[in-house]
């Protein structure tokens, strides 16, 4: 009965893509805790004391039955003024916002024109809707607005929905926000935005690379908050008219138990440490460049600017055997293969965090070196 199970098992292991669950162990090099707040001081202090003063660890139930706490309404509407949005609402995952919509808000009639290489989540949304929908090359403005040219002159008569992640969780690299914006102005059309690994990071405040955007009606942006913010769930700053929408329609809102109240405390204060500490941001960015530095000056690669480095390799077994090298000597760096990334571009993914000091990442940079001399094939 369960034989088929074990060949599909048998099968990804013959590839070099079988999975398994590993403990953390070693230097840090593949969490995307960006800004270490996930241990900081200041955070575990400030959930401590909402646990003391009566905040629940559980909610309950379902934001629209007793689920909704205080906890929540309160960082909704702080984290509504942080990102410059009518509405935000939270979500227990970036993976159940980004489901909730696309499955939810394109309608019947409109087209959802997403970059090849949006994440997983926004996929599985996407799947669910009803909107007609179109892959293009990744960050291929032109792409984007070929495909939205096709469909109005082969009678498409809703609007379209502009899909891209803002900062690529594999690759590092940015999308054409300016260009994808104005085009959603053009063709009547909305603007999503994952901003997953750029909140916290990068524009002005920390707010993500879409707080250029702010204001605008037709722009979308998620921010999760398991990453740089250190915590857990996600944020859909949305007009709030959609947001109403959501809070009526999506089905992994209305049927989802809500978020930890105490985790909605601890995602208050995340906020305010990245309003209240761009000093870790300053100081990412410096570790960033000596990164990117060492990497070109030792390897020869071009470096992504961001803190997500990739170094492809392609076959997916010397990348697995390349990390095995470099955990075995004290760090923690995975190989990522199909189908997270595309086919032949298997690789090690880099994640730059101030979890490490510049002479780990030295050290690092030495063994990767030479692991990737001594596994030539």
């Amino acid at each position: 009965m369960l034989s088929d199970y074990a060949a599909t098992l048998e099968g990804l292991r013959r590839k070099a893509r079988l999975r398994s669950l590993v403990p953390q162990h070693g230097i840090d090099f593949t969490s995307n805790d960006f800004l270490a707040l996930a241990g900081a001081p200041r955070l575990k202090a400030a959930i401590m004391a909402a646990m003391e003063s009566g905040v629940l660890a559980g909610a309950g139930g379902s934001r629209l039955l007793r689920g909704n706490h205080p906890e929540h309404e309160a960082l909704e509407a702080e984290a509504a003024i942080f990102f410059g949005a009518e509405r935000v609402l939270y979500f227990g995952s970036g993976y159940a916002a980004n489901s909730a919509l696309f499955s939810t808000l394109p309608r019947r009639q409109d087209l959802i024109v997403h970059d090849a290489l949006i994440h997983a989540s926004a996929r599985e949304g996407i799947a669910a809707s009803k909107a007609a929908a179109v892959s293009v090359g990744h960050n291929d403005a032109n792409a984007f607005d070929e495909a939205i040219r096709n469909w109005r002159g082969n009678g498409g008569r809703g609007r379209p929905w502009i899909a891209v992640e803002s900062l690529y969780s594999m690759d590092g690299d940015r999308a054409p926000l300016a260009a994808l914006a104005d085009m959603a102005d053009h063709h009547q059309g909305f603007l999503v935005v994952d901003e997953a690994h750029a909140t916290g990071v990068f524009g002005a405040g920390g707010r993500g690379l879409t707080a250029v955007l702010e204001g605008r009606d037709n722009v979308l942006a998620l921010h999760t908050c398991g990453k740089a913010l250190g915590v857990c769930g996600a944020l859909l700053a949305v007009p709030r008219l959609l947001g109403d929408y959501l809070v009526n329609r999506a089905r992994a809102f209305i049927y989802s138990t809500a978020p930890s109240p105490l985790m909605a405390a601890g995602v208050r204060e995340a906020l305010r440490m990245v309003d209240d500490e761009p000093e870790r941001r300053d100081a990412l960015e410096r570790l960033v460049a000596f990164v990117g530095d060492g990497l070109k000056s030792r390897l020869g690669m071009e470096p992504s600017g961001s803190q997500i480095q990739p170094v492809v390799i392609g076959d997916n077994a010397r990348a697995v055997r390349i990390a095995e090298t470099l955990q075995a000597e004290g760090f923690d760096i995975r190989a990522i293969r199909p189908p997270t990334v595309p086919e032949g571009t298997a690789r090690l993914r880099l994640s730059i965090t101030l979890n490490v000091i510049p002479q780990q990442v030295a050290s690092m940079l030495d063994c990767l070196s030479a692991a990737m001399e001594d596994h030539r094939r």
